[in-house]
């Protein structure tokens, strides 16, 4: 059986496989989309794949939906050339429940896999024809937080970003200039609604959409390079709205027990490969069951029935609330205080941590200091959402998650999963020493940085921007030698680019200064160290 639109024609040999296939004509599907699309996205790996997918699928199954979704990548183009193309753009999901059980299914609605690349003619014409198309509705985006970013740490310009900023619309190479790019191209051709969808896990995510976008723009305009009309377009929510969102659906690498079985069923080339830009990708993706997807309802253009796969669509606030219940309490954090112990104290599997008994007493804590300063955003309990995540998702050892995947680019998290309660608790009680949990987490984060766990032996930091950054800064710091710690903390530590805020002057640098230091004893002290803070 092979994943391509004739492999699937075959319905009998994949039903026998237990593998449900679309219920709709693929090649149609896939048709329309390239004739009329109506949404488009950035950003086409894992968790576009299994949980936007599913919400295309279903809209599609139920006949609300006649097209299929346009795919376009800016970073990583293996993507399209090794998992998209070879596979006529379909998908394979894989729901891996807690008991053990599996669910599949192949996805029929990516129409086309396009490279956002400036330098290919055949590329930035498709998409300069995407944008064009009246019918298009919305466009969103899975590109993680640092896609939208344009300035670095110093607060300068990216190179790569001022270099597009310097050669106009027509040179566009990165991601936020080459949508701004092709924004100019619609209005050019006449300016029609159109909605800009951030879905990545990030506070207020459209609006760092909205002003990476309205930057560009400016800088174009003082140039001469685009007119006063096109910032009016651009700026002007009832043309080009930033909806806010919250998503949520835990979406490890794809798994190597998982390929093997689907080989052993006679599904063929399930392969997973691992692109020269480390991105882990196969033909199939395995995720959780669950997910959630809160939408403020603004598109001017229209947009799919999304509520009816599911899709809680409502206002501004109550995004805002349910994006801070998850990101700042019940999910992220938690994920987060774990994931470097995780690496410290050898749990690959993710779920082991949660059958640690100091782990699992770190994730009670961390969860519990937040929800003092949650808001209820109603439409989801943030009681049960974190003990969803507590008792159900994050003990799910056959989702095959990893701690090694939670650390991934977790510094760019650590400014809204800590700084905000940091920041509330210390401007309830005007301090936030109490906070136990946070601390523990940020010293924990900062001892993983070394790249030498709990027994002595060292291993390899996830991928992250800033972790080889303080690396070498701690280089000095050694393990069993408490006092090497002495000042070089500091520097990191009131760095409110990083945390939020400076940590000394919420009263917590100090303590988190003084875990580390226990952490950093000998061998076992991360250990010892959690007991203590967690008995």
């Amino acid at each position: 059986m092979k994943l391509t639109l004739e492999g699937i024609r075959d319905r009998q040999a994949w039903e026998k496989a237990g593998i449900a296939l679309p219920g709709y004509d693929v090649e149609t599907v896939q048709r329309n989309g390239r004739e009329r699309p109506v949404w488009a996205h950035f950003g086409i790996g894992n968790i576009f794949r299994i949980f936007l997918g599913s919400i295309a699928d279903r809209l599609i199954e139920d006949g609300d939906l006649d097209s299929g979704l346009s795919c376009v990548e800016t970073f990583d183009y293996e993507t399209v050339t090794k998992i998209y193309q070879p596979y006529d753009n379909l998908a394979l999901a894989v729901y891996l429940a807690g008991d053990g059980s599996k669910r599949e299914k192949v996805f029929g609605c990516f129409a086309e896999a396009v490279e956002g690349k400036r330098t290919d003619p055949e590329s930035w014409s498709r998409l300069q024809e995407i944008f064009s198309a009246e019918s298009l509705q919305m466009v969103s985006f899975t590109i993680t937080e640092k896609g939208y970013a344009l300035r670095g740490r110093d607060g300068q310009y990216f190179d790569f970003v001022k270099k597009d900023l310097e050669n106009g619309p027509d040179q566009a190479g990165s991601a936020m200039t080459i949508v701004t790019s092709l924004l100019h191209q619609r209005y050019l051709n006449g300016g029609q609604p159109l909605a800009l969808v951030s879905m990545d896990n990030c506070s207020q995510n459209g609006q760092l959409l909205r002003n990476a976008v309205l930057e560009v723009a400016n800088a174009w305009k003082e140039k001469g390079f685009v007119d006063e009309g096109f910032l009016t377009y651009v700026s002007d929510e009832s043309k080009v709205s930033f909806p806010w969102t919250m998503i949520d659906k835990i979406t490890p690498r794809p798994g190597e027990e998982i390929a093997r079985e689907l080989t052993q069923r006679g599904v063929e080339d399930m392969d997973i490969v691992i692109t020269s830009k480390r991105t882990y990708i196969a033909p199939f993706v395995n995720a959780e069951e669950p997910q959630y997807l809160v939408i403020e309802d603004s598109f001017p253009n229209g947009r799919p029935p999304l509520e009816k796969a599911g899709v809680y669509m409502t206002d501004r606030e109550t995004v805002n609330k349910s994006e801070r219940m998850k990101v700042t309490v019940c999910l992220n954090p938690v994920h987060s205080a774990l994931g470097p112990y995780g690496m410290l104290l050898g749990h690959e599997n993710f779920a082991d941590n949660m059958s640690d008994p100091e782990l699992l007493a770190l994730a009670d804590l961390v969860g519990k200091e937040g929800m003092e300063f949650v808001e209820n955003p109603k439409i989801l309990s943030p009681e049960a959402f974190l003990e969803e995540c507590l008792k159900e998702r994050f003990p799910n050892h056959f989702l095959g998650d990893t701690s090694a995947r939670i650390v991934t680019d977790e510094s760019q998290g650590l400014a809204i999963r800590f700084g905000e309660n940091i920041k509330a608790c210390a401007k309830k009680y005007g301090s936030a020493e109490r906070l136990d949990g946070i601390s523990l987490a940020l010293a924990g984060w900062l001892r993983y940085v070394l790249g030498v766990d709990d027994q002595g032996q060292p291993y390899v930091l996830s991928p992250d921007p800033l972790a080889p950054v303080y690396q070498e800064e701690l280089k000095h710091v050694k393990i069993g030698d408490p006092e090497s710690a002495e000042g070089a903390l500091r520097p990191i530590l009131e760095n409110a680019n990083v945390f939020g805020v400076n940590l000394y002057e919420a009263g917590i640098g100090e303590k988190v200064e003084a875990v580390f230091r226990e952490e950093i004893a000998g061998r076992g002290a991360v250990r010892e160290t959690l007991k203590k803070y967690l008995s």
